[in-house]
């Protein structure tokens, strides 16, 4: 796919985005140069309306955009650009050119270790305790996150705040490699989640399904 430069005079406009946050940082424009420079340096390039020049995001602050990826848009004449800010990306001092704070939500790190358990399902590096996971088996695995589950219920009862989160984690984590095991992604069961959440939702009718499933 082609960037279309010559559709707006020349210039794109390019969005960058965390590509951990995944926060919208800024807007800028890009040439065909500061395209081709950003992919050669890895550090995000614009062209300067104003000054009429390349202007590498970083050059003066030491804040540079560290390149993961550019996206094209459908009609060929925007970009979406993912990349790994050193530090504020507004020349205000902000993190976002929109005044926002460039803060992550914690509950995506659950797809990016879901991520980096099916790397360990599909390389099984030796000396690795989830490569031993996925050998034990299924039932092994599913025997774990019950026994996780039980460890989490007698700290809710009788232990601290501190020791319930550290078992929680534990548990989350089994779950996660038991459901990678069975093929599963940790997003369908977020989906069946929202499907529940929707007062449209039929629980009886749900329920009578799975039994009529099972026989």
């Amino acid at each position: 796919m082609k960037i279309d430069f010559e559709k707006c005079g020349g210039l794109v406009p390019a969005i960058i985005q965390d590509a951990k946050t995944k926060n919208v940082l800024m807007l800028g424009y890009m040439n065909e140069e500061a395209y081709e420079k950003t992919l050669a340096t890895k550090k995000v390039t614009f062209w300067s309306r104003s000054r009429q020049c390349l202007w590498t995001k970083g050059e003066t602050s030491g804040n540079f955009l560290h390149l993961v990826d550019i996206k094209i848009d459908c009609d060929n004449d925007t970009l979406l650009v993912r990349a790994n800010p050193d530090g504020p990306t507004c020349h205000t001092g902000t993190d976002t050119c929109w005044g926002e704070d460039n803060n992550s939500n914690p509950l995506l790190f659950l797809t990016e270790l879901q991520d980096f358990i099916y790397r360990r399902h599909e390389e099984m590096p030796e000396g690795s305790y989830t490569t031993k996971l996925f050998k034990d088996g299924v039932k092994r695995i599913a025997q774990k996150v019950g026994e996780e589950s039980l460890e989490a219920v007698i700290e809710a009862c009788t232990g601290s705040n501190e020791q319930l989160s550290y078992e929680v984690s534990d548990m989350l984590y089994h779950l996660l490699v038991l459901l990678t095991a069975k093929g599963m992604r940790i997003e369908e069961v977020v989906e069946e989640l929202q499907k529940r959440h929707d007062p449209n939702w039929d629980k009886k009718r749900r329920e009578a399904k799975a039994k009529g499933e099972m026989k």
